[in-house]
């Protein structure tokens, strides 16, 4: 089943997560070789595809795993939750209707 996981990032913690970003593209990009990527990608902090130092507010991952429990402990695991990007998370399934 589709999983939404939907994080929202700390205040000012731009540094963080681009020190962190290298090891979290790598478990997303694992979720793409093993076909389970639906779609990955952070939310800017202002109207822009390149926000620069205004960051970013958050995360959307949405991508298929086995359970809920399996998409809870992938989500925990996140080098972003590690290093304190990420002020809360929380997972939902998903069901895709378009495209």
């Amino acid at each position: 089943m589709l999983y939404a996981i939907i994080a929202v990032d700390h205040p000012d913690s731009l540094g963080a997560r681009r020190q962190a970003r290298p090891a979290h593209l790598e478990r997303l990009q694992a979720l793409q070789d093993a076909g389970r990527l639906v779609l990955a990608g952070p939310h800017p902090a202002i109207d822009s595809p390149d926000p620069g130092d205004a960051g970013f507010t958050g995360s959307l991952v949405v991508a298929e795993f086995s359970d809920l429990s399996a998409a809870e402990s992938w989500a925990a695991a996140d080098p972003y939750v590690a290093a304190g990007v990420y002020r809360t998370v929380s997972v939902k399934p998903f069901r895709q209707v378009f495209p």
